[in-house]
């Protein structure tokens, strides 16, 4: 008998193709947290920047100026943060987790340890404190030299505030320091611009406000 006979028939059932894979559902869409953290930075600055420029000298006005800080300014700003973080936008997320701590530590100092210290030693203290985030801010800006104009305008003039109130504080000018309150209002006015400009520009799916 043949050996052919002997052995199994080949399968006669159907072959079937694979089916294709399931497209991967499409990724949700984050909101752009920049407008958030720029209005939070400009309406804290622009309140502080009054009374340093001297345009509000009642000084016990300037308690209006704490919660701002740890709210607006602080908190709201240091989300903002996260968020960038979340997009993968390295220099958002430095800055405004950044300026967002330094709103809620200017809080802290202003409230729980400045009226602990001579006034002279308060002045050395916040010359230094404003300093050290002058020279942050310094290279911040060298960085946002990529960014669009009105970035580039927020960014110097923030650069030169913080200059001007550091001297202001450590050689306790009253000039220099109205000098770094005007160049904040400056800067709060370019802040709030920016965000402006960015916000409306999203809502409007096109270009209304200019940015350079």
């Amino acid at each position: 008998m043949s050996s052919a006979l002997l052995e199994a028939p080949a399968s006669s059932a159907p072959v079937h193709a694979e089916a294709p894979a399931a497209a991967p559902a499409p990724a949700a869409k984050l909101a752009n947290p920049g407008p958030l953290g720029l209005a939070a930075f400009a309406l804290t600055t622009f309140v502080l920047s009054m009374f340093n420029s001297g345009l509000i000298s009642n000084a016990a006005l300037s308690a209006v100026v704490l919660p701002l800080a740890l709210f607006y300014g602080g908190l709201a700003q240091f989300v903002a943060g996260l968020f960038e973080f979340r997009r993968g936008n390295t220099f958002a997320t430095t800055a405004f987790i950044s300026y967002g701590a330094f709103w809620m530590s200017f809080a802290g100092y202003v409230k729980f340890v400045v009226p602990t210290l001579p006034a002279a030693d308060a002045h050395l203290a916040t010359g230094l404190y404003l300093i050290a985030w002058f020279v942050f801010t310094l290279y911040m800006t060298v960085a946002a030299m990529k960014s669009d104009l009105a970035h580039k305008v927020v960014f110097v003039s923030l650069t030169l505030t913080f200059l001007f109130l550091a001297l202001g504080d450590l050689t306790e000018s009253t000039a220099l320091a109205h000098t770094g309150g005007f160049l904040g209002l400056i800067c709060a006015a370019a802040a709030w611009y920016t965000s402006f400009g960015i916000v409306t520009n999203e809502s409007w799916g096109r270009k209304v406000i200019p940015l350079g």
